[in-house]
């Protein structure tokens, strides 16, 4: 069943890894200029630019070492101790500050590592359900709780490549201009 632009209050961006989805979230974030909450995930590269771990960052500027080669947990992505801790620390009260400041909610990504996190996976879907738009990302492997997302009738799935980048930003940067928070913006500023 195809889902109507209407009804449809959460973006989320899936594709390999590498493709700039989380650059294609900031450059959205910051062209759009409407108050934004949540959080992003960044590599942490060695000297010699091997990926040793991942950072999380609030859009607030709180940071923390999500995964990491260096930790050791009963949580592990391949190579990576999870620190699940740190994601509910960071990321999930990130997500909670901009629901209960109906903020658009930046979530990058719901993947493997973040869902060890029950308390982030209540919170993803209270962001969901919540009356603020979602912008995020998600694996593209699918599991039971990424299933159910992508499955859901309000949330729009975009599928990014490195060869569609412009087309996908230029689509999503128009979609998101007709979106509630983004409408009500330029309708109140317009002169």
């Amino acid at each position: 069943m195809k889902k109507s632009n209407e009804k449809i209050k959460n973006i989320l961006i899936t594709g390999n890894p590498g493709v700039g989805k989380t650059t294609l979230i900031h450059r959205l974030i910051s062209k759009l200029d409407v108050p934004a909450g949540g959080f992003y995930t960044s590599e942490i590269r060695d000297e010699n630019g091997r990926r040793h771990g991942f950072k999380i960052i609030s859009l607030n500027g709180d940071e923390g070492i999500m995964a990491s080669v260096d930790i050791i947990s009963k949580n592990k992505v391949s190579k990576y101790g999870v620190d699940v801790e740190t994601i509910d620390r960071i990321g999930v009260n990130a997500i909670e500050e901009a629901i209960e400041n109906n903020k658009i909610i930046v979530i990058d990504e719901i993947g493997r590592m973040e869902l060890f996190s029950k308390r982030f996976q209540d919170i993803t879907i209270s962001a969901l359900n919540s009356p603020s738009l979602v912008l995020g990302t998600i694996s593209a492997k699918d599991n039971a709780f990424t299933k159910k997302i992508k499955e859901r009738q309000d949330t729009k799935i975009v599928t990014l490549t490195k060869q569609n980048f412009a087309e996908i930003e230029t689509y999503l940067e128009r979609l998101l201009l007709k979106s509630e928070p983004f409408s009500k913006k330029i309708d109140g500023s317009q002169e």
